[in-house]
């Protein structure tokens, strides 16, 4: 028999795994990645015999694909992937491809922002008591886990581009953090077919699945009303009293499923701010559910670290605190980092702006910044747009500058706060790469 032939487009983690999943379950794998594949890539394909290719695209090698999984960087726009859909060929993701030979248990957790948050401290409670592996957008692939560990449990952290390769993939535990635009220059401009890639994480589910997400969020609420889903339904909401689900009631969060009730008081979770008591209760909703102990789900709770690059405390200099607040990616990030300032802000900002209106950040840059540090390739719109709220607004393209203008301009009890509510493509390799390089500027002021 012709063994089944699976092209990879894009040698990364996502790639990578894939390439010896696919090679372990029979298939003929080829990979093939339009720029340069990295050195530790590279020796695991030729150490696991895989064909591949770099700096192209050889047509006659992918249009002969039975299935074709596509790295989720890759929009849909591109030529061979146009190529690819025009004559039939499945393009997936890695999620879809992997989940087919697993039979675990299924978290899959995405939304605008928190998501990895919620991923992270999803996994930190569950492994206390559970077999449990973390994957999807974030750490070592889903399909090499799958292939190597096997797992009784996976907390997914999903991002819209991998649910557009979804068919089958169905989680037994989804969760919507929040939707807010982003990515929008990937979906037309438009903020409708966003909502939807979200919300297809829970196109497959059944009755016997769960669905938790925020009720407080307007566009999740309405997106539901209009388009109802199978899932059961477990609402968070710091506002409203949720019968089903969570919520928050005089500084605790009350968890109810099927009458079986847990509370936990907010004033231990180890993570500070509004948006990460609603990520404790996403997490909690899903220990809940995996019939984790109650004093297990308090302890993780208090215990839990946090994230790299998410409001990470860098170092006290002269009392001015260093926040590295990479990970913002758009202005919802940035706008969760601003409400948390508890003291004059000097803001370090810009990058790729994805269509980003900054107007929801309006009060807080006149309530809290006191200074602006633009750092980007293109400047144009931040200076136009804050120009007249601040004193001082600079522009530079070296994290090295900004760090010393920063630490000029700041006073005693100030904070610098890196929230670039933008990508870091124009300077950086990745938001780690800009978190990464303002800590070793703080660290060698």
């Amino acid at each position: 028999m012709k063994k089944k032939r699976l092209v990879i487009l894009g040698a990364g983690e996502s790639g990578v795994g894939t390439a010896l999943l696919g090679k372990a379950k029979g298939y003929a794998v080829f990979v093939s990645d339009k720029g340069a594949i990295k050195e530790k890539y590279k020796e695991v394909l030729i150490h696991n015999e895989v064909e591949w290719e770099e700096q192209k695209h050889t047509e006659s090698k992918i249009l002969n694909a039975d299935v074709v999984m596509k790295s989720p960087g890759i929009p849909e726009k591109v030529a061979i992937v146009q190529q690819l859909m025009q004559k039939g060929i499945p393009v997936i993701s890695e999620i879809e491809f992997a989940a087919k030979y697993t039979n675990a248990t299924i978290v899959g957790i995405t939304g605008s922002n928190g998501k990895t948050t919620t991923a992270t401290l999803t996994d930190h409670i569950l492994k206390q008591e559970l077999n449990v592996g973390l994957a999807g957008n974030i750490g070592d692939s889903f399909a090499k886990q799958v292939l190597e560990e096997d797992y009784e449990n996976y907390v997914l952290e999903i991002s819209s581009f991998q649910l557009d390769g979804i068919v089958d993939f169905k989680p037994k535990i989804a969760v919507i953090t929040n939707i807010t635009p982003d990515h929008l220059d990937r979906y037309d401009y438009q903020f409708e077919n966003y909502i939807a890639s979200k919300f297809s994480i829970a196109k497959n589910q059944t009755k016997e699945d769960y669905l938790i997400y925020d009720a407080d969020d307007e566009v999740i609420t309405d997106w539901l009303k209009a388009h109802p889903v199978q899932s059961t339904l477990l609402p968070f909401s710091l506002v409203k009293k949720i019968e089903n689900g969570a919520y928050l009631e005089k500084e605790n969060i009350i968890i109810t499923i099927d009458n079986n009730q847990i509370i936990m008081p907010t004033s231990k979770i180890a993570l500070e701010g509004k948006h990460n008591v609603k990520n404790a209760m996403a997490a909690s909703t899903v220990a809940h559910l995996l019939k984790i102990r109650k004093q297990t789900i308090r302890e993780s709770l208090e215990n839990f670290q946090g994230v790299e690059h998410r409001l990470e405390h860098v170092l006290k200099i002269n009392k001015v605190q260093y926040i590295n607040d990479s990970k913002a990616t758009n202005v919802n990030a940035t706008y969760y980092a601003l409400e948390s300032m508890d003291a004059p802000t000097v803001w370090i900002v810009g990058g790729v702006d994805k269509g980003n209106n900054y107007n929801e950040l309006f009060s807080f840059v006149n309530e809290k910044v006191k200074a602006i540090i633009c750092l980007g390739v293109d400047n144009e719109k931040l200076l136009s747009t804050f120009g007249s709220m601040v004193d001082v607004i600079v522009e530079t393209q070296f994290m090295s500058e900004a760090i010393k203008i920063a630490y000029k301009i700041a006073e005693s009890g100030d904070n610098v706060l890196l929230s670039p509510a933008c990508a870091s493509f124009d300077l950086f390799e990745n938001y780690e790469d800009r978190g990464r390089q303002f800590k070793d500027a703080v660290r060698s002021l």
